[in-house]
C-alpha cells in the first residue's frame, strides 16, 4: 500500500501524458490555433474574464508539468488574450504551480533513487543536486532567469534534495516572470497584427520582435553574471 501511495503521483502524470498526446492535442500547441481561432478566444474572454484567465492558467500548469513541447505557445496567447502584464504574471505563477507537481512526483516516486543514481553517475544531474542543495533561491532565480539548466532537471533535483519549498517558489515565480512578459508582449502585439493581415507568415512576423527576442538573450546571458556578483557581495559583507 505504501509503494502504491508512493507512485500514485507518477502514475497520475504518466496518464495525464498519454492523454495528451493520445488525445492529439498537442497539435493545438501552435501559432496557427491563434490565427485559426484567436478572435472566438476573445470574445469567450470578454464575456468571462477571469474563467477564461482560469482555464488558461490551469491549462498551463498541466502542460507544463506534462513535459509537454509546446508551452511556448500558451504563454503567447496569454499575451494575445490578456495582455503583457496579467498575461505574463498569470503564466508564471501556473508554470511554477506545474513545476511544483514535477517536484512533489520527484520527491515521492523517484526522490531516492534519482538522488543515488546522481550521486552513482557524477553527471550533469549530480551538479544541479549540490549547487541548489547548497543555495536553493539564488541557483533557482539565476537558472530559471538564464534558461542555462533544462526547466524540469531543476525540478526533479529539487525534488531530488527536497528543498525548502518557499525559497524554490518565490525564485522560480520572480525567475520566470522576464520572459514571460516579454513572450506576452509579442503575444499582445499579434492581436493588432492579425487585425491588419488575418493570414500572417509567422514565420517573416517574428523577425519584426527583434528588440524583445534581444530582451530574452540579455536574461539568458547577462542577468546570471550580474546575480552571481550580487551573491559574491552578500556572502562578502556576512563574512565581514
Amino acid at each position: 500500500m505504501d509503494r502504491l501511495k508512493r507512485f500514485l503521483p507518477l502514475f497520475v502524470l504518466a496518464a495525464m501524458i498519454a492523454l495528451i498526446f493520445g488525445m492529439g492535442w498537442n497539435r493545438y500547441l501552435s501559432l496557427d490555433t491563434i490565427r485559426d481561432h484567436g478572435a472566438d478566444f476573445r470574445a469567450f474572454t470578454a464575456e468571462n474574464y477571469f474563467l477564461s484567465l482560469l482555464i488558461l492558467m490551469a491549462v498551463f500548469a498541466i502542460l507544463t508539468a506534462s513535459v509537454v513541447p509546446g508551452v511556448f505557445f500558451v504563454t503567447i496567447t496569454a499575451g494575445y488574450l490578456f495582455g503583457p502584464w496579467v498575461g505574463g504574471v498569470a503564466t508564471s505563477i501556473a508554470a511554477t504551480i506545474g513545476a511544483l507537481i514535477v517536484y512533489g512526483v520527484a520527491r515521492t516516486a523517484l526522490g531516492q533513487s534519482l538522488r543515488e543514481k546522481a550521486e552513482r553517475d557524477k553527471g550533469m544531474m549530480q551538479k544541479v543536486c549540490t549547487a541548489i542543495d547548497k543555495d536553493t533561491f539564488w541557483y533557482v532565480l539565476a537558472s530559471r532567469l538564464a534558461v542555462v539548466v533544462p526547466f524540469h532537471m531543476i525540478n526533479i533535483a529539487a525534488g531530488v534534495m527536497a528543498v525548502r519549498l518557499l525559497p524554490y517558489t518565490v525564485a522560480t515565480v520572480i525567475g520566470l516572470l522576464p520572459a514571460h512578459i516579454i513572450y506576452c508582449w509579442i503575444g499582445a502585439r499579434l492581436n493588432t497584427l492579425l487585425i491588419t493581415d488575418p493570414d500572417p507568415d509567422f514565420q517573416a512576423l517574428f523577425g519584426q520582435f527583434w528588440a524583445p527576442m534581444t530582451g530574452v538573450f540579455i536574461l539568458a546571458v547577462v542577468l546570471p553574471f550580474a546575480l552571481k556578483g550580487v551573491q559574491a557581495a552578500l556572502a562578502r559583507r556576512r563574512a565581514v
